[in-house]
Order: C-alpha cells, then structure tokens, then sequence
C-alpha cells in the first residue's frame, strides 16, 4: 500500500504595526473573511505580484527567456508579453530564444500520451 505525503501548513507569526492591523480588519470585513483566511489571501496575492516582478527583474537582466519568465511568474507566454507591455518594459526576443522555446516545447509534447491526452 502507497503511504500518502501529507504537506502541513506552517504556522508563522508576526508582529505587524497598527496601520497594517486597521487595513486588515478593513480587508476582513469587505471580503467577509476570519483574520487567518485573510493573511493568507493577502500573502498569496502579495507572493504572486512578487513572482511577476522577480520573474521581470530575471528577464531584463537576460537571465531567463521570455518562455522562463513566464514560467517563473506562473503565467503563459502570452500573459506574460502582456504583462510587460503593461508595464511598458519592451520584449526582447530574438531566433536563439525562439529556438530554446521550441526545445522546451518539444520536450513538453514527448511526455503527453499519444492523440495529446484528449479523450
């Protein structure tokens, strides 16, 4: 018998200042939510807009394709362009990154079943 992982949540404590407090029991009570449920709506939210920027920090630096920034923001390559265009950092993308994103594709595809998993 397959013994299941079961992943825990981790408790985290913080020491927040009161303007913080009165902008959370606002986001409480507009949301309709208990205190725990929305520190971690709001770490989720915050985490994700991170993720977004450290994955366009990754980009302008040339260290990442658009393809792997897309991946690191959790967002699809065209999520990803509009993204960037919204905050007006220009696409860089030229035949070597093309090439590197069809690898990746090629890759993905290799691993669906046969007839592209549809049913």
């Amino acid at each position: 018998m397959k013994k299941e992982i079961v992943k825990k949540e981790e408790v985290i404590a913080s020491r927040v200042p009161p303007d913080l407090v009165e902008y959370l029991k606002k986001y409480e009570q507009a949301e309709n939510v208990d205190r725990s449920t929305a520190i971690r709506k709001l770490l989720q939210m915050g985490l994700e807009e991170w993720k977004r920027q450290n994955a366009v920090n990754l980009y302008q630096k040339n260290k990442v394709t658009l393809a792997k920034a897309a991946e690191e923001a959790g967002l699809s390559v065209r999520e990803m362009m509009v993204y960037l265009r919204q905050g007006k950092i220009a696409i860089q993308y030229d035949i070597d990154d093309f090439e590197t994103d069809m690898k990746g594709l090629d890759a993905r595809w290799a691993d669906l079943p046969p007839g592209g998993g549809a049913s």
